[in-house]
């Protein structure tokens, strides 16, 4: 029985597929290398010392998916794929609702077909409306700052309404808050095609003289220090997290939201400081106009996924930085 990743190779997916294997479980992997190469399936097998099935093709592509279920014995999904950018999906909403919803409904319904019957899926903070913080999985969800959350919270729906109709069909959806850092071994991390959209690999980049200095998108959000709070989690601790929630799933019928978060806030400005401190490399920067979509502050409650999942973020800011950069000074 094996596990699938769709979207496997990516940031997360990728740290996932090696807590999978070194927890002896069987995975298959689906990319269409959109957004990852190739060479990371090679670092998954040299980390983990074990072999995976892999295929090239597009989740939106139904006919190539279901291949993969006629090839392998397929008990359990876990869904990445999709696009990921808050500020691309302003720009090109229409993408992104054809790209991460046709690529939900490709999987749940293949998964339907083949008996398959245990669902993980990526979804996001993102989908939280204002709200009094922290964010608890009880915290109003939509409407949704921006294309990208709404692309999410309409999955979960989706997601929700497939488990109510099918009384065998169990499904996590779990809430990611800000996943930075990398492999401890430094082969795998945040390796964004063009200029980064997240933080930590713009703040890595500048740091390898890649890019001449770091933008930060707005200084005056009703904050402590003016600059955006968000809950930063090691990917580490987050890959973690979704052998948990798989656990959950088969011994759970029905669908569950979990945040997985520290619970923390750290600011923009305290994040690049920290960088600097751990690695001892000055980040210089400029203050940029706000992105339409960001909110100024967002961190979660992670008390549920602690009390039903077993499971809390372990590494702190300090491993978040060093990680990161220990990732990317490989590759100057």
């Amino acid at each position: 029985m094996s596990v699938l990743l769709t979207g496997g190779l990516g940031y997360i997916g990728s740290h996932t597929a090696v807590e999978l294997l070194a927890a002896g479980r069987e995975i298959v992997i689906a990319d269409n290398l959109s957004n990852s190469e190739l060479s990371v399936a090679s670092y998954i097998e040299r980390i983990s010392g074990k072999s995976f099935g892999f295929y090239e093709l597009d989740v939106c592509e139904r006919a190539a998916l279901a291949r993969v279920f006629k090839e392998n014995d397929i008990d359990a999904v876990i869904h990445f794929a999709g696009f990921k950018a808050v500020g691309e999906s302003c720009e090109k909403p229409l993408a992104y609702y054809r790209n991460n919803i046709d690529s939900a409904l490709s999987v749940l319904e293949l998964m339907r077909e083949n008996c398959c019957r245990n669902f993980v899926f990526s979804s996001s903070a993102t989908v939280y409306g204002a709200g009094s913080l922290p964010l608890s999985e009880e915290s109003a969800a939509g409407p949704c700052a921006n294309p990208y959350g709404r692309t999410k919270y309409m999955i979960e729906q989706i997601v929700n309404d497939a488990a109510a109709a099918d009384g065998d069909f169990s499904a996590v959806l779990l809430r990611y808050f800000n996943p930075v850092g990398a492999h401890g071994s430094g082969l795998i991390g945040e390796k964004p095609k063009g200029v980064p959209n997240n933080l930590m690999p713009y703040i890595t980049q500048v740091a390898a003289g890649r890019l001449d200095h770091l933008r930060i998108f707005g200084d005056d959000y009703d904050t402590h220090d003016g600059t955006g709070v968000r809950d930063f989690i090691h990917v580490a601790d987050l890959a973690k997290g979704h052998i948990a929630a798989l656990d959950y799933a088969r011994e759970h019928k029905g669908s569950e939201v979990f945040n997985l978060g520290t619970g923390r806030g750290v600011s923009v400005l305290e994040l690049i400081r920290a960088f600097e401190e751990v690695n001892g490399i000055r980040i210089p920067f400029e203050i940029a106009p706000r992105r339409p979509g960001d909110a100024a502050a967002s961190y979660a409650s992670a008390v549920k996924a602690r009390e039903l999942l077993g499971w809390q973020a372990e590494l702190d800011i300090k491993a978040m930085c060093r990680d990161a950069w220990n990732y990317e000074k490989r590759r100057i």
